[in-house]
């Protein structure tokens, strides 16, 4: 056990968050997506839904300034009647953590698998939410 560390931030996330470097790629996957084909480095959570994943690495997690976008969504089908309001949650606990962040980069379903394979890791949720991927990029830590 260590102290100032959230209960849902176990020894196999917080050794992949350490071990990541500027610009390398996290997965927070919903309960739908294709998490175990598609991941180098597989991180199961289980129970746990994106939100409260996204508030407990955020306070350690540097968003990277340097990129036009530090986190990615999975934008809706244009076919699909779903409007997801998780994106605003999302938007929320980004903003609330005080990093730079103006907006989220949008890349259709295809090319969200495409960019996950590369990720440096997925961690899979048992969100229900639609949509409810994000691909978030480490930035560096200033002093």
């Amino acid at each position: 056990m260590l102290k100032g560390i959230p209960k849902i931030i176990g020894p196999d996330l917080m050794k992949i968050l350490l071990e990541m470097g500027h610009g390398d790629e996290i997965v927070i996957a919903d309960g739908n997506f294709p998490a175990a084909s598609h991941a180098t480095k597989l991180i199961r959570y289980d129970g746990h839904n994106v939100t409260e994943l996204l508030e407990a690495i955020l306070p350690f997690f540097p968003l990277d300034t340097y990129s036009s976008y530090s986190a990615t969504l999975m934008a809706v089908d244009e076919h699909d009647p779903v409007k997801p309001s998780i994106w605003d949650e999302y938007k929320s606990l980004i903003r609330k953590s005080g990093q730079h962040f103006a907006s989220f980069e949008m890349v259709n379903r295809f090319s969200f698998y495409e960019r996950a394979k590369q990720a440096y890791a997925i961690v899979a949720t048992s969100e229900k939410a639609l949509y409810a991927n994000i691909i978030l990029k480490k930035g560096v830590l200033a002093d």
